[in-house]
């Protein structure tokens, strides 16, 4: 199995940037793709982004395209979510999710998920 760590959240102003990271432990990492998702209190879980096993494939949702960008470090078995030009709708609990060969928008069809970072957008 496949254990993830989200860190990285915390409060910061509109127009501002957060790095999150996702640590994870267990089975091969890079056997598996990585998926971000976030869900504010009250809200449907809503997709963020994804990228490939071999980190070939990146693919990112409309909301947060140009603004975001996701990497992954195979040696330190990390992926990270860079986030720019936050805006106060962006803040929400942020989550990663693994599954092998998955690389999908659907939370569902991912298998092992972190326990979520806090980012909080706010003047």
């Amino acid at each position: 199995q496949v254990q993830l760590v989200e860190s990285g959240g915390g409060l910061v102003q509109p127009g501002g940037s957060l790095r999150l990271s996702c640590a994870a432990s267990g089975r091969a990492f890079g056997s598996n793709a990585i998926a971000w998702f976030r869900q504010d209190l009250g809200k449907d879980r809503e997709f963020v982004g994804a990228i490939s096993d071999d980190s070939s494939k990146i693919f990112y949702a409309l909301s947060v395209q140009g603004r975001f960008t996701i990497s992954r470090d195979h040696a330190k078995n990390t992926v990270y979510l860079q986030m720019k030009s936050l805006k106060p709708e962006d803040t929400a609990v942020y989550f990663c999710a693994a599954g092998k060969s998955v690389y999908s928008e659907h939370a569902s069809l991912y298998d092992y998920w972190g326990q979520g970072t806090q980012v909080t957008v706010s003047s």
